[in-house]
């Protein structure tokens, strides 16, 4: 279950005739409980309680109560043995009236009426297994409005089938994005009379909703009537009373869809809502989901955080401006001057969305903005900042429109903070007709004409902000010398996941920068198209984008084209998880970069650590890799360091499986025709490797075919393969399908032993998986393999030094590690090394298998869990990493970024200028 599914859930549990018997499985079942945990529940020996309660092993202890005893139980529970025993998070306590719990982690409590519980909702997520509950519980309130406006606008829809298709959707989302505006005016004194957009229509309505539709278009037209127009107008009294809106919100057509009596009940549940409580920084990205039936799903996890958010904006320009505050102190001059910067900043988000990052970049200015005019005590002083500041396109018209009114509701409720309710009530209305979102796609606009750097704007004037054509700016404003900011959070999607139409965008937008385009990440255009616009101004952007574009084969294809246009890497956060998400869906892994053509003597490097907190590193430069070091692309070699070990690929069967054989079938082969085993070898490949799973493989040489095929049972089998290699499109595997015997590609065979490392390894390992294997053993393609190498090579396999390599340079699947010979182990540029070097490090991965053997059958995957590595394995590790770290600079490491910077210095002092 989603947010706004559990909040309804516990929205109608609250509702109900409370059964004390029942309630604790109900309450568990609203979080999305399967049926059959809550049937063993319901057993005694399930039910662990001690207290006449219901006792969830791990999550919650529940008990209900005589009126008038809840925090008694409350502190029963606490105090009960079982939930200390079972690891209760939760203890609840309820009689039906009052309403008690606390979370035993993290400390939160709660009291509040009975009815009131679902207010509370997001504080129990973690029984959902939802891990994002801050940021849930604090918009609780936005999920809660979602889950309503959803609901009707489902019910809309089937009622309507019409207003769902193409031609019908834009009239549908614009008639939602009326609704909320409504719903926030009529609580929030907009309209002069509180409810007034509720009760009127429930007043004027008809009880089965057929006349509602008609209601509304009345309410509309009247907001879309200028006052010297009333007289002529002809407008319903009841009518009358709402106000001239402007803008374009209510222009146009003010057709509206038909209500059922369900739609119609839907409608006045929302307008009972609080809509004072809204929050513009993520409304906008939860109520555009539900208008996007692919984003239904996760209905109140589509947004992103306020910390992340402004994990771009602090870094971008807001900590300056801050620090310019903080500087300028309670110097009147001072102050005037930073508030007139402040007013001729431009904050750009080409791929805005609902607008949160323009909201809360307009909220944070307006705060600063409010201590200047304090300091000055001129606290009562209208904004100088202008809405038109703050320009964004949006490809869907529906998320335009909300960012539009997202910026609206964030004005008029900064007004209403920093001016008083007064005078923001006396500014509100009618809304201004200029416009600040462009609805179009943004790798085909001009983002000049968008966010013109100075001077003045588009000249196009139109009374519709909420009509405005597609690809056109409605901006008339004069900006001498104002500074821009350009940010967001583009669309990542990698190459093999974008369509004809998008590749087609990144054609046009790498076109006489790099034939190479096609491997490039969607958000990649985004930083060309920035990069480009600073050709022509001075300008900063930041971008939250996949890491991968700053790894691996998309660093040589990318970064070249920005650093050609003048720009360097002003600012950067590594890798870090993308944590809006609930648990259950997959995180995304993002970086920040930010790219400014301004000289800056100092950049930064932000990191988070393990435990959440954030590093900051400052330095003189910040290359592709995010790493602070000088700005070297890493190029692919066909050869290995001097003195490295060369790596190939494993070997491929291309047999439909009939070469390779589990356990089972092995031993039949050799129950059948005892000849077959000298031609049956271990077969390894990752999961074997890692995993510990045996396998095994037919591996019969060239010379000994006529032998193999002398035995009915391989001969058989030979068939096969010839059969599946005959019908394969693939020209390369048919011209083998008369080769049946052997694998297709045979990279190389061992004559004493091979090291075998892992293609793809976990992120959570912090040392590649390799390992040791006899001459009789065949690698398979899955794997990269050094055939007779010296042991030494395994140790510097080994190292957090080749592992950070490695992590920077190759690239990541998903969030593994993805391993490459020529981009990795080719180009570590391994200093030259003695004999004393190769002997020490030969005796360090010596005492790493030993340890390893110790604990044997433990598989790789065991022994390497971070959670649960053997001290000894991790102490025969350090060493080796002691011993490689000072065949780099004869100290140990402080920690990863000091391996990566050493690594780089090593890397230009060997390879640059040189050809691979």
């Amino acid at each position: 279950m989603n947010p706004v599914e559990i909040e309804q859930a516990i929205s109608d549990l609250a509702e109900a005739p409370f059964d004390a018997a029942e309630f604790p499985y109900a309450f568990l079942e609203a979080f999305g409980r399967k049926a059959t945990e809550i049937k063993r529940l319901r057993k005694a020996d399930t039910n662990k309680s001690d207290v006449g309660g219901v006792l969830q092993r791990g999550n919650i202890h529940i008990a209900t109560c005589a009126p008038g005893e809840v925090s008694a139980t409350l502190a029963a529970l606490k105090a009960s043995p079982a939930t200390i025993r079972f690891k209760a998070r939760f203890i609840l306590a309820t009689d039906g009236q009052e309403f008690e719990a606390e979370d035993l982690i993290g400390g939160d409590t709660v009291a509040c009426a009975y009815t009131d519980f679902p207010d509370h909702f997001g504080t129990f997520l973690p029984l959902a297994g939802i891990s994002t509950v801050k940021q849930i519980r604090e918009s609780a309130f936005d999920i809660k409005a979602t889950g309503r406006l959803n609901r009707l606008y489902v019910e809309l829809l089937k009622d309507n089938p019409a207003w769902g298709t193409t031609e019908k959707r834009h009239d549908m989302n614009h008639f939602m994005a009326r609704l909320i505006f409504c719903f926030f005016a009529e609580d929030t004194d907009i309209f002069a009379d509180e409810d007034l957009f509720t009760n009127t229509i429930d007043r004027m309505s008809n009880r089965d909703g057929s006349n509602t539709h008609e209601i509304i278009g009345e309410i509309f037209r009247a907001m879309n009537t200028a006052n010297k127009d009333r007289a002529t107008a002809e407008l319903p009294r009841w009518a009358d009373v709402f106000p001239y809106v402007n803008g374009g919100l209510f222009s146009g057509s003010t057709e509206v869809p038909r209500f059922s009596k369900i739609a119609q009940r839907y409608l006045s549940h929302i307008g009972g809502l609080d809509w004072t409580r809204i929050n513009p920084d993520i409304f906008g990205s939860m109520i555009q989901a539900v208008a996007d039936e692919d984003e239904r799903s996760v209905l109140g996890m589509h947004y992103t955080s306020v910390p992340n958010i402004l994990k771009v904006l602090n870094p971008l320009f807001l900590d300056d401006l801050n620090a310019a505050l903080e500087e300028a102190g309670d110097n009147g001059r001072k102050l005037a001057n930073l508030r007139a910067r402040i007013a001729k900043i431009r904050v750009f988000d080409p791929a805005c969305g609902s607008g949160n990052f323009l909201v809360i970049a307009y909220k944070q200015m307006r705060a600063i903005e409010a201590v200047i005019n304090q300091r000055r005590g001129e606290a009562d002083r209208r904004t100088d900042i202008p809405l038109t500041n703050f320009r964004g396109i949006e490809i869907r018209d529906f998320s335009a429109e909300i960012a539009r009114l997202a910026l609206i509701i964030a004005e008029y409720q900064c007004d209403v903070t920093w001016r008083g309710q007064k005078e923001a009530l006396a500014e509100f209305l009618p809304l201004d007709a200029q416009n600040w979102i462009t609805c179009g796609n943004a790798l085909r606009m001009d983002w000049l004409s968008i966010c013109p750097p100075t001077g003045t704007g588009v000249k196009f004037q139109s009374e519709d902000l909420f009509q405005s054509p597609l690809d056109q700016a409605q901006i008339d404003f004069e900006n001498e010398g104002g500074e821009t900011y350009i940010c967001g959070n583009p669309p990542y999607l990698g190459a093999k996941w974008q369509s004809g139409e998008q590749k087609n965008d990144l054609r046009r937008v790498f076109e006489g920068h790099t034939s190479s385009w096609k491997s490039l990440d969607y958000v990649a255009g985004w930083f060309m198209k920035a990069a480009e616009y600073g050709n022509h101004t001075a300008s900063d952007a930041a971008f939250v984008a996949t890491n991968s574009i700053c790894q691996g084969q998309q660093v040589p294809i990318l970064w070249p084209c920005i650093f050609a246009t003048g720009q360097k890497i002003s600012f950067a956060h590594t890798s870090f998880k993308w944590s809006n998400l609930a648990s259950h869906n997959a995180g995304v892994i993002v970086a920040i970069i930010s790219i400014s053509n301004r000289s800056k003597s100092t950049k930064r490097i932000y990191s988070t650590t393990r435990d959440g907190h954030i590093e900051v590193r400052q330095t003189d430069e910040i290359n592709a890799y995010l790493t602070a070091a000088p700005n070297i692309i890493v190029e692919p070699r066909r050869f290995p360091s001097d003195g490295l070990s060369r790596m190939l690929f494993g070997n491929m069967p291309r047999d439909g499986g009939h070469l390779v054989l589990s356990g089972e079938q092995r031993e039949t082969l050799i129950n059948w025709d005892p000849r077959t085993e000298r031609f049956i070898r271990p077969y390894i490949g990752s999961e074997q490797m890692i995993q510990g799973k045996p396998r095994w493989c037919i591996w019969v040489h060239d010379r000994e075919e006529d032998e193999a095929r002398s035995i009915p049972c391989l001969q058989e089998i030979f068939a096969q393969v010839e059969k599946f290699r005959s019908g394969s499109a693939a020209a390369s595997t048919r011209d083998f399908a008369e080769r049946s015997h052997r694998f297709v590609q045979i990279a190389g065979t061992a004559k004493k032993h091979s090291l075998a490392v892992a293609k793809v390894s976990s992120e959570r390992r912090e040392f590649l998986p390799v390992d040791l294997f006899d001459h009789n053993t065949i690698v398979s393609d899955l794997l990269f393999a050094l055939y007779d190498a010296p042991l030494w090579n395994m140790s510097i396999i080994s190292s957090r030094m080749h592992m950070v390599w490695i992590s920077a340079v190759c690239g990541k699947l998903k969030t593994d590690f993805r391993y490459s010979n020529t981009l990795g182990w080719n180009t570590f540029p391994m200093p030259k090394l003695t004999d004393k070097n190769k002997l020490d490090l030969s005796k360090t991965a010596e005492g790493i298998l030993l340890a390893r053997a110790r604990h044997y059958p433990a598989s790789i995957s065991d022994l390497y869990n971070p959670d649960s590595m053997p001290s000894d394995l991790a102490e025969a590790h350090r060493e080796n990493d002691e011993v490689s770290e000072r065949i780099f600079s004869g100290r140990l490491m402080k920690n990863d970024s000091d391996r990566l910077e050493t690594l780089f210095f090593h890397y230009a002092k060997k390879y640059q200028g040189s050809t691979a």
